[in-house]
């Protein structure tokens, strides 16, 4: 598994691109506000409250690529670079036949299908690029959209998998 050349994927609408030092204002943004993240949570070292907190992030999520440990992309709009939301895949079992996908879009681009297209192109990435045989994601027990999207994508609430870090936690599944 190499993630060397970083891999763009292109859909109808969105570039999946690598994320960018200059994404740093953003990236806070999406990291920090209270609605985006009111599902989430963050230990205090893994939290972003400055523009400098958003930049190590990035310095550490391009480190974590080059190191074939994880990939996340930023969501942009084929005619807007700048970045609308980031979408990964981390947390790779051994032999790498399972990996977790995470993502996060700004309010203003919600309910119009744009992460629907960003999973299903990280989805089709991790299964045909990567050979994984499972996806998984964690979402909290209360963020509907987030269940009805995985849903709507293909994926299962797994019943009998907990998230030993957060019991609010639903874990889902989606196989190739």
């Amino acid at each position: 598994m190499t993630f060397t050349p970083f891999p763009e994927l292109k859909t109808e609408r969105l570039l999946l691109r690598q994320i960018l030092e200059t994404d740093s204002k953003v990236i806070l943004y999406l990291r920090s506000d209270k609605d985006i993240n009111k599902f989430i949570q963050r230990p205090p070292e893994r939290q972003t409250n400055t523009e400098a907190d958003a930049l190590k992030h990035i310095i550490k999520l391009n480190k974590q690529q080059e190191n074939n440990q994880s990939i996340t992309w930023a969501i942009t709009l084929k005619e807007q670079p700048e970045l609308i939301g980031t979408i990964c895949l981390w947390n790779f079992t051994d032999h790498n036949k399972t990996a977790e996908v995470g993502y996060d879009l700004s309010p203003k681009h919600q309910n119009k299908g744009i992460m629907t297209e960003a999973l299903l192109a990280v989805i089709h990435f991790g299964f045909n690029s990567l050979k994984c045989n499972k996806i998984e994601a964690y979402t909290q027990k209360q963020n509907a959209n987030s269940i009805k999207l995985l849903k709507r994508n293909g994926f299962s609430l797994n019943t009998t998998k907990k998230d030993t870090d957060n019991a609010s936690n639903l874990v889902f599944e989606v196989f190739a």
